[in-house]
Formats: structure tokens, sequence, C-alpha cells
């Protein structure tokens, strides 16, 4: 297993939480996702290292930015 941690902007409530975690969970090989909204940081635990693309474009998905 590995975890990666991510920053994201523009997330500020529970839906905006909820949507980042589904549309990374869609990412094959994703087990977990834990989101702190007042901090910005998404961490995500997958069997094997995630393509940074796929996350930025998940997270585009749910209508927010990850931070590079």
């Amino acid at each position: 297993m590995t975890t990666t941690d991510y920053s994201v902007k523009g997330m500020t409530c529970s839906h905006c939480a909820d949507a980042v975690t589904g549309e990374i969970s869609r990412i094959d090989g994703v087990s977990a996702v834990d989101v702190d909204v007042d901090s910005g940081r998404v961490s995500v635990t997958s069997t094997a290292p995630l393509d940074n693309a796929a996350v930025a474009a998940a997270v585009d998905e749910a209508g927010y930015e990850l931070q590079s």
C-alpha cells in the first residue's frame, strides 16, 4: 500500500469533500481517500503509486484544482 498527500484548492465544505472523494475513489487501485477541507489536504491510499495526471483529472472532474 502507498499513501500520497495532495493539496486541493477550492474545497469549503463536506459536499466538496464528498465530491473529491467520489472522483478519486474511481481511480483503479485506490483503497481509501481522506479529505481535510480546512487544510485542503487529500490523503490517498492505493495499491501502487498513482499517476498524478489521473488524480488531477479526478479532482478537476469534481470541480476543484490540484495544486502542484
